[in-house]
């Protein structure tokens, strides 16, 4: 089925994208966002091309049960051998280094928030997303997102949740405050900066997958859980797109 044909059968909502993407086309050359060469023809409409997503190196395994951290052999996992029950389970889909890196730069600062469909692509493999479960983007502060323009988590669950037909809910979870960025801060910091950051309402029963765009310590995620599992979740993991090297 053509495009347009196919965005038409979907009904308002898919017109509607379908002349967005065909504007957008118009008006931008068809290269790759990140690298810039030509994006070929069976990419369709994608904003990164084949190679590019070639160079994004899965997460090798093994990992950590838990936090999914790379292991050596034999060894254990130091990064949450310290982490308070409530977040059983995280699992990202790429390192972050350099044509990830940017992905998630131009996804963060540059508004391309429609490259979460590339970076949804590759997550939508990750363990914790099973059917049933509720996708829970992680919220920012709203003076962030009011100059950002969007939640980047919340464009990614977005993307993820079309993809695999799972149900996004941004009611549940919010900030209770405004933290510092957590860049330079050191795992203790990053502890102490999001403490009592998130609040919850009322989730009995749920099972949560918190999504954000990078997994660095943890320490957002962690606090997020604990808001969910505080409020009656009955199981919260997480899932990121990418993971920083480890500190």
């Amino acid at each position: 089925m053509p495009r347009f044909a196919e965005a038409a059968a979907a009904g308002p909502r898919g017109r509607i994208g379908a002349v967005v993407r065909g504007l957008e086309r118009w008006l931008l050359p068809a290269e790759c966002l990140l690298c810039r060469r030509p994006v070929a023809p069976a990419d369709d409409d994608a904003l990164v091309c084949g190679l590019c997503r070639s160079r994004w190196r899965a997460v090798p395994d093994p990992v950590c049960p838990r936090c999914g951290e790379p292991l050596e052999p034999l060894e254990g996992c130091r990064l949450c051998a310290g982490w308070p029950p409530g977040l059983a389970r995280v699992r990202s889909a790429v390192r972050l280094e350099e044509s990830a890196r940017d992905a998630v730069h131009r996804l963060k600062y540059e508004g391309w928030w429609r490259i979460t469909e590339a970076m949804a692509a590759r997550m939508a493999g990750l363990e914790p997303l099973t059917a049933g479960v509720s996708l829970i983007p992680v919220p920012l502060a709203p003076r962030r997102q009011r100059l950002r323009g969007y939640n980047q988590s919340e464009r990614l669950a977005a993307a993820l949740g079309r993809r695999l037909g799972l149900g996004v809910r941004t009611d549940l979870l919010r900030r209770t405050r405004a933290t510092r960025t957590q860049t330079a801060l050191t795992p203790d910091e990053r502890r102490a900066n999001v403490a009592g950051a998130f609040a919850a309402i009322r989730s009995r029963g749920l099972r949560a997958v918190l999504v954000d765009d990078v997994f660095t310590t943890g320490a957002t995620l962690l606090a997020a859980a604990e808001a969910l599992t505080g409020a009656g979740a009955e199981s919260v993991d997480a899932v990121t797109f990418g993971r920083a090297v480890s500190l």
